[in-house]
This record gives structure tokens, sequence and C-alpha cells, in this order.
């Protein structure tokens, strides 16, 4: 299980990178908190002056469905992401944020299932995937990264 989250929270803190947010930590090893179950955690930070209103719900929905859409690559099993348990919680977020400009639900969910098949693209491509990677392999060798620590991986990758 624990590559599986590796992958999953990977997914998250590459795009954050990748879209300009900061990664504040990513764990494959959270703290349960008398909360619902949790395999993983990333930790992410907006500068929302960066952004427009609407630029930062578009950008939140790819680092939200990210996770889900890693695990597809990693496993090979290309689920819908909104029709998984574990993935519940990202898909909430993504679904709540694309709300705010798409009222819709049939809008709604045709936007969020493009944005799955382009995040899947976008993932897949070699030198993507191969950061991602990395950032996997560092989680699975100490279980929890700082944000500057993956930042660095990134960079070592990503230019």
């Amino acid at each position: 299980m624990s590559e599986i989250s590796a992958y999953h929270e990977a997914g998250h803190a590459f795009l954050a990178l990748y879209v300009g947010a900061r990664v504040r930590s990513v764990t494959i090893d959270p703290d349960w908190d008398d909360g619902p179950e949790r395999h993983g955690d990333t930790q992410v930070a907006w500068k929302r002056s960066r952004f427009s209103e609407r630029e930062f719900h578009e950008k939140s929905i790819l680092v939200s469905l990210a996770g889900p859409v890693a695990e597809m690559i990693h496993t090979g099993n290309p689920y819908h992401p909104g029709m998984v348990a574990e993935w519940a919680q990202d898909w909430a977020a993504a679904w709540e944020s694309a709300g705010t400009f798409l009222p819709d639900e049939r809008q709604r969910l045709a936007y969020l299932e493009e944005v799955s098949l382009k995040l899947y693209r976008l993932l897949h491509r070699d030198e993507h995937w191969a950061a991602l990677a990395a950032i996997v392999d560092n989680l699975l060798a100490h279980e929890t990264l700082e944000g500057d620590e993956v930042r660095e991986i990134y960079r070592d990758w990503m230019g």
C-alpha cells in the first residue's frame, strides 16, 4: 500500500510545484488525528495574490486530481476518479472548486473528466513521470519529505 500511496502523494506534490504552488510537506505516514484513515498527506500552500480566483480554482483542481491520476498510471487501472472510495476527498475538493465557476453539475462533471484526461497525458510524459518517480523513491526511503526536499528533487528533474 505504501508504494501506491507514494505515487498518489507524489502526484499531488509534483503538480502543486508544476502549477506554481508551494509544497510544505508530503508523507506516506500521516497522523490519523482520530479522523478518517489516511495513507498519505500532502500539504500545499498557495500565494493567492498570484492567481485570479478562477485560476486558483483551476490549479487547485489539477492538484486535487493529480494524486488519483498518478495512481492510475502507476497501477495501470484507468478508473474514473469520482468512483474510487479512496479518492473521495480528492474528488470532493475538485468538485467544490469546479462549482465556483461551473454551477451546472453535468458541465462540471464533463470538465473534471476532461481535466483528468489532460492530467493523464501531462503526467505520462517521460520527463514528468521521471520527476514524479524520483519524489516517490524519496518518499519510500524516508516516508516524509519537507517542502525544500521536494522542491530540490523537482528542480533536479525539471530544471
